[in-house]
């Protein structure tokens, strides 16, 4: 019977020897960062200024290959962030999606080479109409793609990872670092924030981590309002009815002056005397936290954290004695942010 030792696929090569090959990776992907930092200049503000004028059109983003796959990572940024865009795959073009291409629209292509055989298709069709702006990303000043871009960008050569320089991996970082590049920068320019963002986020756990106080706030008549000339009695009752702990109070403008809260009665019981009678406004804490309907929960969160109450009174456009909405610490539990 023949007996086979068992030995480990690792048996030639240290844990040092690993980790030496892991930061060599790093070390070269992030002087190739270098280089594509030195390289943005005006070539960069020419394709932020065509993706932004094209307004009549559309923004198209192909490649081949590793291109080909960050394409499709530059199309679900831009659209994520404002700037709507779908990738098309260029063999297809080749048989019958070039008519997704119209006039006004704007053409992105990827290619380390600009010679790809895919692409010359797109390159002629897109020549031939001189409505379609072509924007050309290639690290090869004499192809065919860089010849032919109406805005040109060129890659900087840099050093690929392993051995023989020949497997994309600090050409495929430094493109993908130029697509979040430029999705970023067309976002900054439209202004679209956070809750812009959030609009195009509705599922998952970033759609949670971007809500705001306004998708979990109570409105209308399920704000614990009361006016502040009521008896301590009535009071009472209302806060047993509301069942949130809590009283909003506000004046004969409608103007929000207080709150009441559970722990605001239990300390008018410690007294021992009778204020059933006194009317809430004498015993109510004065001008309430409130916040603005666009705060993110998760911050409504930290504030009740950090003045360890329970509840916050909602406002919009700076009017902090208009009360629109409240919201209580439940409400932000129970929508699973923490």
């Amino acid at each position: 019977m023949l007996h086979l030792k068992k030995t480990s696929g690792l048996t030639n090569m240290s844990n040092k020897k690993l980790l030496k090959i892991a930061k060599e990776v790093i070390k070269l992907e992030t002087e190739s960062l270098r280089k594509l930092q030195s390289s943005i200049g005006k070539s960069f503000e020419q394709i932020i200024k065509t993706i932004l004028n094209c307004k009549n059109g559309k923004i198209i983003i192909s490649g081949v290959g590793k291109s080909g796959i960050i394409g499709k990572k530059w199309s679900a940024t831009l659209s994520s962030t404002g700037t709507p865009s779908f990738f098309l795959d260029a063999s297809n073009a080749s048989h019958g999606d070039m008519g997704q291409i119209t006039s006004n629209d704007v053409i992105i292509l990827i290619s380390l080479s600009g010679e790809s055989d895919e692409l010359k298709n797109i390159i002629q069709f897109a020549s031939r109409n001189n409505n379609i702006k072509l924007i050309g990303i290639t690290s090869k000043k004499d192809s065919l793609l860089f010849k032919n871009a109406d805005v040109k960008f060129l890659l900087p050569n840099v050093k690929e990872a392993g051995p023989g320089n020949f497997v994309p991996t600090s050409s495929t970082t430094v493109q993908m670092a130029l697509g979040d590049a430029i999705a970023i920068a067309c976002m900054r320019y439209k202004k679209f924030d956070k809750l812009d963002f959030k609009k195009f986020h509705p599922g998952g756990s970033l759609s949670v981590k971007l809500k705001t106080v306004e998708d979990l706030m109570l409105v209308g008549k399920k704000i614990p309002f009361v006016k502040e000339d009521i008896k301590m009695k009535t009071a009472l009752h209302n806060i047993e009815k509301k069942g949130l702990g809590v009283l909003v109070i506000k004046n004969s403008l409608n103007s929000t002056t207080g709150i009441l809260t559970d722990g605001d009665i239990k300390r008018l019981s410690n007294l021992k005397i009778n204020y059933e009678n006194v009317r809430i406004k004498k015993v109510m804490t004065k001008k309430p936290i409130s916040v603005d309907k666009n705060m993110l929960a998760a911050n409504a969160l930290s504030i009740m954290n950090t003045k360890k109450i329970t509840s916050l009174c909602v406002h919009k456009n700076k009017k902090k004695n208009k009360t629109i909405g409240f919201i209580h610490i439940h409400n932000i539990l129970n929508a699973n942010i923490t």
